[in-house]
């Protein structure tokens, strides 16, 4: 049974079911697994907290040609007992939001009509999105949350004049539109701060939504791995762990690196010239965490350096920890105090910095290196699990539309004494 103030939630965003997902992302230069799992992470936290929750979604894919999908079909989907609707829109620049926007709105519309929703959740700053909602709440009727997972208008290497001007004109379009939201949900407090500020927020860095039975994909005896998960490319400092991996001397290591991104081609060469480097590999999630599990250090090697930082908790640190694996990572300023303990940082971001950090765990005693990933697993399964997280957002989301509710009481009383 839901508790009785357990608000009514459509999550207006990116959830969509794995295999369209799969499907739609194939052959992506650079692929949103992190959106596909937190957004799910979203779903169950909210569900195991007893929100009835519905999806109206679009699939995570870079624009065309950066994905090979022009047309992206919409259709009902389901999911871990979760109904969804899935938008259709078009897959070019300028047409994508346009496009998107006017399936969106189409369904909230008819979210609308129903009556059924207490909340309609959007997840990220994506403008068309962003402002369905400000449509939608225009009547005052129905409370729009905005979950800030990054900033909005992040430049790519590869984006020209432009594709920039349209970022530019997105920022702007992007923070019109927070400052008619009820409230945030922010990955950090610079994200609330800076984009939704005097707005109602919950701080959560995070999900921890550790996968089923996992099968550990052991290395061959006698060598110790070390794995990278996700976007292949200098921003988020994968050439700078392979810099360091290569001043380790020990040829019993070996470099595992796991995603897609523009340093995919250089990675290969760089196997071919340093052969405990592995080729750069894409696998889905079950396997994917089969081999982080049987890795000696999990590394999140992002400069600190970057204006973006202050605004990010790299998602993958949770799924890391989750592992019972020791991690390294930079010491980025999202990352709250209480996961210290449970952190070895790479002081400075440099190689060299990443080099003594990985060389500083693979020294450690292998019984002393368990129980620190254990320490680690248990703390983040415990405090950023979904019942924890999901009665955060349960609670948060309550006080926003029972305060609403109040004042249109007050106000209706108002309007007739006078």
């Amino acid at each position: 049974m839901n508790p009785p103030d357990a608000p009514r939630v459509a999550l207006l965003g990116f959830t969509v079911a794995d295999e369209e997902f799969a499907s739609a992302t194939a052959g992506d230069a650079l692929l949103a697994t992190q959106t596909h799992t937190f957004a799910w992470a979203l779903v169950r936290s909210l569900t195991t907290a007893g929100c009835p929750v519905r999806l109206v979604s679009a699939v995570p894919v870079s624009t065309y040609p950066r994905n090979p999908h022009v047309l992206l079909r919409g259709g009902r989907f389901r999911q871990d007992g979760v109904e969804g609707r899935l938008l259709g829109f078009v897959n070019l620049i300028g047409l994508k939001h346009l496009t998107r926007f006017l399936a969106a709105r189409r369904e909230v519309a008819r979210i609308l009509r129903e009556r059924h929703t207490d909340v309609l959740v959007v997840h990220g700053v994506h403008s068309p999105f962003l402002w369905c909602g400000a449509w939608a709440a225009r009547g005052g009727d129905l409370r729009v949350v905005v979950v800030l997972t990054d900033p909005p208008g992040v430049a790519q290497p590869t984006d020209g004049g432009l594709v920039r001007l349209l970022r530019g004109l997105d920022v702007r379009l992007v923070r019109a539109a927070l400052r008619r939201c009820a409230g945030v949900v922010a990955l950090t407090p610079a994200l609330a701060d800076d984009l939704a500020p005097g707005r109602p927020r919950l701080v959560m860095e995070g999900i921890c939504t550790p996968p089923g039975p996992v099968t550990p994909s052991p290395a061959p005896p006698g060598v110790r791995e070390i794995a990278y998960a996700g976007g292949l490319t200098r921003a988020y400092g994968v050439d700078r762990l392979v810099t360091a991996f290569r001043a380790l001397p020990d040829p019993d290591l070996r470099l595992c690196l796991y995603g897609r991104g523009d340093l995919t081609d250089w990675l290969n060469v760089q196997a071919v010239q340093d052969p405990r480097i592995l080729p750069p590999t894409v696998l889905d999630r079950a396997e994917l965490v089969g081999r982080l599990t049987s890795a000696s250090v999990l590394v999140n090697p992002r400069p600190v350096d970057q204006g973006f930082v202050r605004y990010s908790f790299p998602s993958k640190l949770i799924e890391y920890l989750a592992t019972g694996v020791p991690v390294v990572t930079t010491r980025l300023p999202g990352i709250p105090a209480d996961y210290t303990p449970w952190l070895r940082f790479a002081e400075p971001d440099t190689a060299e910095g990443l080099r003594a950090a990985l060389a500083s765990v693979l020294a450690l005693p292998p019984d002393t290196a368990r129980a620190l990933g254990s320490q680690a697993a248990d703390f983040v399964r415990t405090s950023r699990g979904p019942a924890a997280q999901g009665e955060r957002m349960r609670t948060f989301l309550a006080d926003l539309v029972a305060g609403a509710r109040a004042a249109d009481r007050t106000g209706s009383a108002t309007a007739t004494t006078g």
